[in-house]
């Protein structure tokens, strides 16, 4: 073999070795979704939504409370009233059978709620005129503080307590006594929050209370409800003990 055969031999062997080689090491391509094969694909929890009404009928011109719940819901719209806080109550005065609609999103999709509210056309007087009623049937201030006494709410809460529940009990028993009185619920906060946020939960916690002594068989026409907020504290030191006597829904005489 000539001394050129052997050169152009050992350059194909060495070009052969190298394409052997560079076969072995070549890298798999990477995934082009950035991230390991069938990977299951991370999703949001997708809304829940509830919406009732207390009470379900009223005579033309009473109001009525709507009390809605959503979980992982970002806004939340109510058809009528417009955008709402995810969790809340408002009282309405439909002036005729409605039905509310609502409407929660977020991340994960959207959850709807309905309650069907009646307006009955109203109902012919009773017998007995509560306005001609005598003037032991609105009993007193001191009999009525003693019976409808103020319920008090957790931090940040319009949740009625245990405690508060049976408060609503004992206070729908001497109203049902006591045809005659009209109750008005004032809701208060402590000071801590902006003064919108709380004039909100102060509605919130009074509605709760109304709530309460409607379910305790209290006719709603008999209740009206206002909320103060922070602006009307019972106690000015900053502690917890103070703060919880300003976190409540009080009762009194409509007069």
């Amino acid at each position: 073999m000539t001394l050129q055969s052997r050169i152009w031999k050992g350059a194909t062997l060495a070009v052969a070795l190298s394409l052997a080689i560079g076969c072995h090491n070549k890298k798999p391509l990477p995934n082009p979704g950035g991230g390991l094969d069938n990977a299951p694909a991370t999703t949001q929890p997708a809304p829940t939504a509830t919406l009732t009404a207390d009470p379900l009928a009223i005579d033309i011109g009473q109001s009525l409370v709507l009390n809605w719940r959503t979980t992982n819901a970002t806004s939340v719209v109510i058809d009528g009233i417009g955008p709402v806080p995810v969790n809340g109550t408002q009282t309405v005065s439909p002036s005729n059978s409605t039905n509310f609609h609502l409407v929660a999103k977020g991340d994960g999709g959207s959850s709807e709620a309905n309650v069907r509210v009646t307006v009955r056309v109203p109902v012919a007087p009773s017998s007995v005129d509560e306005t001609n009623a005598s003037k032991d049937d609105m009993g007193g201030d001191i009999p009525f503080h003693q019976n409808v006494q103020d319920v008090f709410f957790d931090y940040d809460s319009f949740d009625l307590r245990p405690d508060a529940q049976t408060a609503a009990l004992k206070a729908a028993r001497y109203l049902a006594a006591h045809p005659a009185i009209k109750v008005l619920i004032g809701g208060y906060c402590d000071d801590r929050g902006s003064a919108e946020y709380n004039i909100t939960l102060g509605e919130n916690r009074a509605n709760a209370a109304r709530t309460a002594l409607i379910s305790a068989g209290v006719p709603a026409s008999r209740i009206r409800v206002v909320s103060y907020g922070k602006e009307r504290q019972f106690c000015s030191e900053e502690n917890e003990t103070c703060w919880q006597e300003n976190r409540r829904a009080q009762f009194n005489i409509d007069r």
